[in-house]
This record gives C-alpha cells, structure tokens and sequence, in this order.
C-alpha cells in the first residue's frame, strides 16, 4: 500500500481510518479500536495524518508524531463542506483526509502536556467561579424569601451574610438560618478553592519569562499571560492582526460589488481567551484618570467618539496586537508618552 495521507475520525472506543495514496485515490479503509490504534499506524510508512480538534486529539497527535507520522489537528468546521453522503464514521473520516490534504487548510498547533495541564487551571478555576457566583444568587434568593434583600456583588455578601445569620430578631426561622448557613460554607470552600487557583497562577508567572513579559502590557495579567502562553503559537500567524481576528476581535465583514460593509466583532475562536482581555481592557480604561502616556490620551479621545464599550473592545484588539509582537520579538512593553 502506497499511503501517503490518513484521515482518523476520533471517538471513545472505536476509529474510523481512511487512507489514500499521491494521487488521491482510495486505498485503504480500516476500523480499529482504541488499543489498536497506535500499532496499526506503526505499521504504516511515513504519512499525513488529519484529525478533527475535540476531546484527546492532542494526545493522540503527540503519540502519532512519535511514530514518524506527521500528525495535523483541524477545526471540525473546515471538514464539514468536504464530507460527502450522510454523516457517518467512514464518511467523517473520508472527509477528514481530503480536508487534511488541502494547501490552504489552517490547522491547530499541536499542545503540549504542560501547555494542557495549564489550560486545565484556567478551565477548573472558572467552573469555580460559576459555582461561586450560583451560591451568590441561590443567596440572595432565599433570603428574599424572608424579606431580607442583600446588596448585588461578592463583597456587599461577604459583609451581609455574616450579620443576617448572627442576627437573632431578624425573623429567619431556624431552618432556614441552618440551610443559608450550609450554603455559606460552601461559598466560603469556593472561595478558597478560588484563590488557591490564583495562587498556583502566580507560581505559574513566576516560573515562565513569556508570561512576565506580556504582563507588562496594561490590561494583561496573570489569568491572560498564562492562557495566551498556553495556547498561542505565534508563529501560526503572519502578522498581529491574524491573531487579533482569530481572538474574534476585528469586526465581521460583509463585501459584495466592491462594497465594504464593517459589522461588529466575529466573536470567533477562544471566547476565554477573548473574555480575559475584554476584562482587562475595562479595568484600564476604569483606571485611566489623568494618565497623559498616549494609550491613554487615545483612550479618552476613543471614548468620546465612540463611546465606553467599543474603546473597550477597540484596547482588547490593540493589547492583541502587542501580544503578538512582544511573543515574536521577545520585547516587553513600553509605554509612549504624548509628544510635547
């Protein structure tokens, strides 16, 4: 068998292989099963192997690479238009080897474990904060059952749950002070678990010179550096607004007959990682008071024109860009005062 490109649709148990040879014709089709996988490909000479991105393609393009193969991960969404008939392993896979082949096919840098275990970190410690935020509302909720309301935010409920629970006259009844107390413990073993995240972010910074020096840029701390140091390769782009559009932060175009129309931003790719500098973006801007460096001065002028939260989305793709170009250059950031 003269193979030289493989397409592997990726499941739990069992993988569906379709392989061709040079010229595209298929000679090879095979399903096997998850202990079987790596020692069939060893068998195979040297080929291009396609997956789809989904839960365990980068462990299975690691162990891949290690046989001589080389082994591409794509976005599912670049395979559908090749997929022909109804969809099914086989036809999956089919589609996944013809798309794999293809000269303008973007592909997603393979990760590393460690590259994995900190992205791991950010996942948890986010599910953390969901939760934290439930306990919130669940909160605020029982207790206005009892004409007690409380304040929106995290820290307005640190001050009141302690007073409402010691509060004897307040009219709660003992059950329910005993049920609101149990979900406050909860809150506060979140809370903890919260912070032992951060903590273990800050270990992360310390011990990686990329993410201190994208943490010079204003807007960029801990949470962004280590996620951006963790799934950005910038060599995948060939300038820093490649990066800013796969971020989803430059807006969504719509041409026809030479007519350029500008819509609002993609929203495409990490959402996290874009929710991370939307954040920071707006704590500089809230922060901004008299500074004269010109970031700053741009900002306000931004505001004015254009108002509080495209300024804000406008700095996200700006600190986007310098990402790009501190990860390339291996600078850190320095801020441009106003010309006299």
């Amino acid at each position: 068998m003269n193979i030289t490109t493989i397409g592997i649709d990726l499941a739990k148990n069992t993988f569906s292989l379709h392989g061709v040879d040079a010229h595209g014709k298929v000679c090879w089709r095979k399903t096997v099963s998850r202990k079987k996988l790596l020692a069939t490909l060893a068998n195979l000479p040297p080929c291009l192997v396609g997956m789809e991105a989904c839960s365990g393609a980068h462990y299975w393009a690691r162990e891949i690479g290690k046989l001589g193969h080389a082994a591409r991960i794509m976005a599912p969404k670049f395979v559908i238009p090749y997929r022909k008939g109804g969809k099914n392993d086989n036809n999956d896979a089919a589609a996944i080897c013809e798309a794999v082949a293809r000269p303008d096919m973007r592909f997603v840098p393979v990760k590393s474990p460690e590259q994995q275990a900190v992205l791991a970190l950010h996942r948890i410690r986010q599910g953390l904060i969901q939760h934290r935020t439930a306990l919130i509302n669940q909160l605020r909720g029982l207790l206005s059952e009892f004409g007690l309301v409380m304040p929106k935010g995290r820290y307005q409920t640190h001050e009141h749950i302690p007073a409402i629970l010691e509060d004897a006259e307040n009219g709660l009844p003992d059950l329910a002070r005993t049920l609101i107390h149990e979900v406050w413990q909860r809150y506060q073993t979140t809370r903890e678990q919260v912070l032992d995240a951060d903590r273990a972010l800050s270990a992360l910074v310390r011990e990686c010179e990329q993410a201190r020096r994208l943490m010079t840029i204003p807007g960029v701390g801990e949470q962004v550096a280590t996620a951006i140091v963790a799934s950005v390769d910038p060599r995948q782009f060939d300038n820093s607004r490649q990066l800013a559009a796969w971020m989803g932060l430059t807006p969504r175009q719509y041409t026809t007959g030479g007519v350029i129309r500008l819509g609002r931003i993609t929203k495409r790719g990490d959402k996290y990682l874009r929710m991370c500098l939307i954040h920071g973006a707006r704590a500089v801007i809230a922060n901004l008071r008299d500074k004269q460096d010109r970031t700053s001065c741009w900002l306000r002028e931004l505001i004015t024109r254009r108002g509080y939260k495209r300024a804000i989305v406008a700095l996200a793709a700006r600190n986007a860009r310098l990402i790009w170009t501190l990860m390339i250059k291996q600078e850190t950031y320095r801020a441009i005062p106003v010309a006299a």
